[in-house]
Formats: structure tokens, sequence, C-alpha cells
């Protein structure tokens, strides 16, 4: 979609190098992801506490698997099954407007402390990694010198587009050399994230005064940014487009808590939504990528498919207090990925890298000496990727996730996943 070194059309937390392709097995090399074009994440932590609604912590937790998935396997249909990002930011919106019933300026301060903290711990390690790797920004050719190191801010706070560079190997060895790109990539959603709060007390005065304008403003402004008639160049311009192709989702997040939504007609919601999602499969159709169907690439077809997407999920919210009972047995888990879905979005992309060297120990085994168990784990080893990051997944939730506690000025947690301490032995007692 963009083309810049963090948000353009190969990073992001749906724009990533993925990890999806058939590897070639080298003696003594760690087998390399080749790169396939197109990582908040959502900050709002859930806790299973009465008066959430499950429903939506539920969207969040299926849009975080789906990015997980997306950047593994690089399939660009799951763009179209479901469009995790214009969720995202619709949850987040809605979350937002409820907020903004206190003062702007304090609402404001206490979603950027929710941000920075876990975004200061994933920075230092990415930082550290890459200038142990050799990377000098102020030597780097791409970055301009001294301003390189200025740019270095944007790894504190996420105006910007942090630096990076593009190839860097590692001094072990163990990790193929795009992995700075991979690893710090996801960032372009939290530079998103945090313009849409910065920018939300004045969206949400505009849409109590004209909700339909201020609605649809983001589809219209994508039509003129993200299709060519008005380009604006560099980084600016990648979160312009950004910013107009998901701000109709934000919009809808506050449709949605101001109560617009259940205005309109069922019917009406769903056809005119339909209609636009028709449109956006239409455009794409004409406007293909490299990756053909990936949304990511086509703007305009990816924020009018997002935004009819949502509405739908919207318009059908059944604003549960508990998951119904089919559901019930992922309560613990989608109540855990709510309250560490900045850690599970931040972390994702260099847990996928990391289980590449863990896999390859497999290929030294006895039993993997014979051509024929060596061409199974070559054909079955994007599988093993996807068994192996959620336990390191679940790992970096332990290692780092207190952090956002602390950041939400919450007592730090290890596991919290809803469940009281000695509720298991009060049950089999």
């Amino acid at each position: 979609m963009n083309q810049g070194p963090i948000t353009g059309a190969e990073t992001g937390p749906e724009r990533t190098p993925a990890f999806g392709v058939p590897r070639q097995r080298t003696a003594g090399l760690v087998p390399e992801p080749a790169a396939a074009a197109p990582a908040p994440q959502p900050v709002a932590a859930g806790s299973g506490k009465p008066g959430r609604d499950r429903y939506l912590d539920l969207l969040r937790s299926i849009a975080l698997v789906r990015v997980v998935v997306y950047h593994l396997f690089g399939w660009a249909w799951l763009t179209v099954l479901f469009p995790s990002m214009g969720v995202m930011f619709a949850l987040a919106g809605s979350l937002m407007a409820r907020s903004l019933k206190r003062p702007a300026a304090g609402v404001i301060r206490s979603r950027i402390r929710r941000l920075l903290p876990p975004l200061w711990a994933f920075s230092a390690v990415v930082l550290a990694m890459m200038f142990a790797a050799g990377w000098n920004p102020a030597k780097d050719p791409d970055l301009g010198g001294t301003w390189g190191v200025v740019e270095l801010f944007d790894y504190i706070v996420p105006f910007g587009a942090p630096p990076f560079p593009w190839h860097l190997g590692s001094r072990s060895g163990l990790l193929e050399d795009t992995w700075p790109a991979q690893a710090a990539g996801v960032l372009w959603y939290l530079r998103a994230y945090l313009w849409f709060v910065l920018a939300s007390p004045l969206l949400l005065w505009a849409f109590r005064r004209a909700p339909w304008p201020t609605l649809l403003a983001p589809l219209a402004l994508t039509a003129v940014v993200g299709t060519g008639v008005v380009t604006i160049p560099g980084e600016t311009g990648n979160a312009v487009t950004d910013f107009a192709v998901y701000g109709g989702c934000w919009v809808l997040g506050f449709a949605h808590h101001e109560g617009l939504l259940g205005r309109i007609p069922r019917y009406m919601a769903i056809s005119c939504s339909s209609l636009l999602m028709a449109f956006g499969l239409w455009w794409g159709s004409g406007h293909q990528g490299p990756d053909g169907w990936d949304l990511n690439d086509i703007p305009l077809a990816q924020a009018a498919w997002s935004f009819g997407f949502v509405v739908i999920l919207l318009q059908y919210s059944p604003s549960w207090q508990e998951l119904p009972r089919p559901l019930a047995r992922w309560d613990k888990l989608i109540t855990l990925s709510n309250n560490r879905a900045v850690t599970i979005y931040l972390w994702h992309n260099l847990l996928i890298l990391a289980t590449v060297p863990i896999i390859d120990l497999a290929y030294n085994l006895p039993f993997m000496e014979g051509e024929r168990a060596s061409s199974i784990l070559d054909t079955t080893y994007n599988l093993w990727m996807f068994v192996l990051v959620w336990p390191l997944i679940g790992l970096m939730i332990l290692a780092t996730g207190w952090i956002e506690d602390i950041a939400a000025k919450r007592k730090p947690r290890l596991w919290p996943n809803g469940r009281k301490p000695g509720a298991g032995h009060a049950a089999r007692g």
C-alpha cells in the first residue's frame, strides 16, 4: 500500500514480510523466509469483569490470531476473510468514545501511558539486537546520516516511522538478514493508533454534530490519497493514507458507542454495507498488487471492505456479559489475549522468526538423517512454526506482559486470564 521504510507495502502488522513460503535447507544455514509482501495493536485490555462486552473481546482475540496467522503463512485471502486491522481500530474507537466522557486531556494521557512502556521494552530489545549486529544509523546511507539518529526517537514515541536496516545479519547467525524489517514493521500500527487517539476529541466533536459526513469522510479521503489522485510523498503520505484507510473504522467505533448504528434498520445497514464491500472487491479486482488479492496493497479496496465488514459485525453485536456456552471453553484465553493485546501484537513477528532456529535443531536428530524424514519436515515447516509460536508468545507474556499492568496503573500479574487465585482448589474441594 505504502512505500516507506516502515509502513510500506512490505511492512506493517498486515504488511511485514510473511513466512508462508517453502524453505530451501542448506547445510549450516538457517532456512530463509522469502519476503512476501504483505504487524495493538489494540491497546484496550480485557478483564472478563461484569460489564465488559465479551463479544467485542472475542472479536479482538480473533483479530490478533488472524494477524499472527497472516504474518506466518502470508495468505492474501485472509485480508478478505477477516480484515483484522479495521476491526481492531473500530474496537479501539468505541473504547475511546466511551472514555471521552471524562476530560479529553486526561484520557489522551492515559491512552499514551498505556501504550508507551510496552513499546519501550520492545524497542530496547530490538535496538540492542540491531546495534549488536553492527547497525549504525548515523552511517546508514538510506537514513541520511544524522537524521537517522534523530528518527530513533520514534522508537520512544511513535509519531513517525522508526528507522531500521532492511538487511542485517545477526552475530549468532540464527536470524535471516531481513529480521529488522519483520520485527520493527509492526510499529506502523502504534503510529496510526497514536494519531487516532490525539485526533479523537476533535473527531468525536465533529461526529456528534455531523455524524454522516464525519463517518464517510475517511472513505472520500482514501479515494483521493489512496488511488494516486493526490500523491503525498514520504512517510507523511504513508501516515495520511493509513489514517484515511482505517479512519472510517475508528469513527464506526464512535457510531457503535453512541448508538447510531442501532438506530439504522438492520436490512438497510446490511444492504448498504454489502454494496460497499462489493465495490471494494470490484476495485480490488482491477488494482491488484504483487500478492493478488492482498487488500493491504489496495488502499481503497481495504477501506471499503473493512468499513462494510465492521458495520455488519457491529450491527449483529449481541453485547454479551458472558460468552455463550459453545464459546465458554475459550473464556480464559480470550481474557488473557485482551489483557495482553499489546504484548502479543508487538512481539509476535519476532517470535515467529525465533521458531526457525529452534525447528532447525530437529534436522540434527539421528532419525532425521534420511532424506524422507528431512523432506517431511521441509513440507510441514510452516505448520511447526505455527505450533511453536504460541508457547513462545506465552513465555513472552510471562516475561514482559506485566509491563502492561504497570502502564495501566494496575497490580502486575503474570497470567491474567480472569481466573481468581485458589479457584481451582475451591472447585476440587
